[in-house]
């Protein structure tokens, strides 16, 4: 059989990802504080893209005569020219081809998760004048003393060696916000080339820093060396400090027969535990904490509807500058010049129908869940509805990926608090007789109901069963078992052994 060469041409439909398209579909799942940052990296790169006042903001100053309308700008209301983005976002993901080349100078989706770094350099060899009206009287205030710095001082005083300090340090640089040790001493010895039984003194040396308790390898660890300082680690407290596990479940019984004291010993052991600080190193200042801002409110109206609005604050408003493009466009310039002035139109323009869809497509999804969920938002947690992503993307027309997206790192604020919006979506709990299915958070919420209210009388997992039957809800008892664990609730056994503790 001969082998031979032939052209053949075939037809066929595909949908290539362009690195536009990539990025409209992950704009969609990017929380809003992710969201500024790219906008803000986006801005930085394309000299045709600036920020937008806010809404609450004088856009006058901002506008001149002579350009009033020359800019593109997210508008909630415009409908036109979003057919292909909207289209395009909703395609299944098994039916995209990541495939096509990628100019240099056009905007890919790999540089969406970096946020941007602005440094202005303006100041640099100034002196820190203290004089004018550029002077920051807030950035010259001293910051919170870390953790970390708090122990680093302290190395310098220990009366280690030169060589000991260096391991010290890198010892600190392991320990973590709560002011734990948890590296593994044998990887640092090898790191630095120590010996591993220097690395374990030079850790017990650091363990007398202040605050009392830091840089432990564990709980039990941290309480011996708080109790330690307190001269009270005696041979009846240590024992109890290396049986945790059995304070927790109360079982005193046990913990008499290990720590060789009576009852009464056990529960004033106990009461100097809790006098303890189980995470020494809270007291000091931590990583920047960021709150989290809803990207829709849902309130009530007087009919007793709820209505869902986005949230302004978190949109950033992005204008593209046409009079700057025309501005350059006319000017005579090289091909490749004029390749990224086009590029940059055709970014800005795209970047702009983009967030406009995001908007679009959060506030439809989220008015679907508002409207599955009425009876919560009217009742509360007890008439939350099974729900699942295909349930809301064919009501909306949309496909379930789309709906997953939108929901991620998403919040709503509600009269009843704040939700992320994967809060709503929960698994069916089949009724009984082939009654109504409840959702799962329902479910979860009645059992810890029942268990709060549940007083002297400990309820067991299969009376909890029986009386979520009497409720029209099919539940087994291991089910029960895991939603009990989920919500941090000891089993029976253990909160009889808390109320005998207590009484």
């Amino acid at each position: 059989m001969a082998i031979s060469q032939r052209l053949d041409m075939r037809q066929g439909q595909s949908l290539v990802m362009t690195p536009q398209l990539q990025q409209a579909i992950k704009l969609l799942q990017l929380s809003n504080i992710e969201l500024a940052e790219f906008v803000e990296a986006e801005i930085e790169r394309n000299p045709l893209l600036e920020q937008g006042e806010s809404s609450d903001g004088d856009d006058g100053d901002r506008d001149t005569p002579e350009r009033p309308s020359k800019r593109e700008e997210l508008n909630l209301d415009d409908n036109s020219a979003l057919n292909e983005a909207r289209e395009a976002m909703d395609a299944p993901k098994e039916d995209l081809y990541d495939g096509g080349t990628t100019s240099d100078s056009a905007t890919t989706a790999n540089e969406m998760s970096g946020p941007s770094a602005r440094t202005d350099w303006s100041q640099a060899g100034s002196g820190g004048s203290f004089s004018g009206d550029d002077y920051d009287f807030e950035g010259s205030l001293s910051s919170e003393t870390t953790l970390h710095e708090h122990l680093h001082k302290q190395i310098s005083m220990s009366g280690l060696s030169q060589a000991d300090q260096l391991i010290a340090a890198r010892l600190v640089d392991e320990t973590d916000e709560a002011g734990y040790c948890k590296t593994d001493l044998e990887e640092v010895a090898g790191a630095l080339g120590a010996d591993p039984a220097n690395v374990e003194a030079v850790l017990e040396v650091c363990q007398g820093f202040e605050p009392v308790g830091v840089m432990a390898r564990d709980v039990s660890e941290c309480l011996a060396l708080q109790l330690r300082d307190r001269d009270r680690l005696d041979p009846a407290m240590h024992a109890l400090v290396m049986n945790l596990d059995l304070v927790a479940k109360h079982d005193i019984k046990a913990l008499c027969e290990i720590c060789g004291v009576d009852k009464e010993d056990v529960f004033d052991m106990i009461s100097e535990l809790r006098a303890l600080t189980p995470r020494p190193g809270s007291a000091f200042a931590s990583g920047t904490t960021i709150a989290v801002a809803p990207d829709v409110f849902v309130r009530e109206m007087p009919n007793g509807m709820f209505a869902v609005e986005l949230n302004s604050e978190t949109l950033p408003r992005v204008l593209m500058d046409k009079a700057y493009y025309a501005e350059v466009s006319a000017l005579p310039m090289r091909e490749r010049e004029k390749e990224f002035i086009s590029e940059c139109a055709q970014n800005a323009s795209w970047l702009i129908k983009s967030l406009d869809q995001r908007a679009r497509t959060i506030l439809k999804v989220a008015s679907e869940i508002v409207r599955q969920q009425d009876a919560f938002f009217a009742h509360g947690v007890a008439h939350l509805r099974p729900l699942n992503l295909k349930q809301v993307a064919d009501a909306i027309d949309m496909h379930e990926s789309t709906v997953s997206r939108v929901t991620s790192n998403k919040y709503m604020g509600t009269p009843r608090g704040l939700f992320e919006l994967k809060y709503f979506f929960s698994a069916a709990i089949p009724g009984t007789a082939g009654g109504d299915a409840h959702s799962a958070e329902a479910v979860r919420y009645r059992i810890k109901q029942l268990i709060d209210e549940e007083g002297q009388k400990v309820l067991s997992d299969d009376k909890i069963v029986e009386i979520l039957t009497e409720f029209g809800i099919e539940i087994a008892r291991r089910t029960v078992a895991k939603y009990r664990e989920s919500l941090n609730i000891p089993s029976s056994v253990q909160r009889r052994r808390q109320i005998r503790a207590s009484a």
